[in-house]
């Protein structure tokens, strides 16, 4: 079947290469299946996530969220709850928790974000500068947090300070 036929018969293909990428707080997000082609379903985005570098707690009143991480690890925190998840490993986040993750390592990590129902993806967008291929994400500015709890409670996310 060609990638015509099979989108006509209501099968999507995404290729690596695909989707729109952000740069937020020194990651790169990219927005590999929006909630408008799953009927609001979920929303998948793929996290670039530097040595280091992750998002701060927040919470999310809408959605949950499982990540599946594809290379490196990643240390995920919600409430007293740390876990030190490598490649291949899932992970799974249900609304209401305050969470965070992180990179521990000395490498770059990626996951595979999925949030349901979908949405949250269009926050990357709205917070986010476009990536630029072949560039790393700018390291996160503080200066920038409260624009960003400003956006995230417009995506029903909240952000403890």
């Amino acid at each position: 079947m060609s990638i015509r036929e099979a989108e006509t018969a209501g099968v999507r293909c995404v290729r690596a290469a695909d989707g729109d990428a952000f740069w937020v707080v020194g990651d790169t997000y990219t927005v590999k299946v929006p909630a408008q082609i799953t009927g609001g379903a979920y929303g998948l985005v793929e996290a670039s996530v530097p040595p280091g570098s992750g998002p701060p707690p927040h919470q999310h009143t809408r959605e949950d969220e499982a990540f599946y991480v594809l290379d490196g690890q990643l240390e995920f925190t919600a409430g007293e709850q740390t876990v030190l998840a490598g490649t291949g490993d899932y992970v799974y986040l249900p609304r209401g928790n305050v969470h965070r993750f992180t990179n521990p390592g000395v490498f770059p990590a990626r996951a595979l974000i999925l949030v349901s129902p979908g949405g949250f993806e269009g926050f990357f967008r709205d917070v986010g500068i476009p990536a630029r291929s072949g560039e790393p994400s700018p390291p996160f500015n503080p200066a920038d947090a409260p624009r960003i709890a400003s956006i995230s409670a417009g995506f029903g996310a909240e952000i403890p300070m």
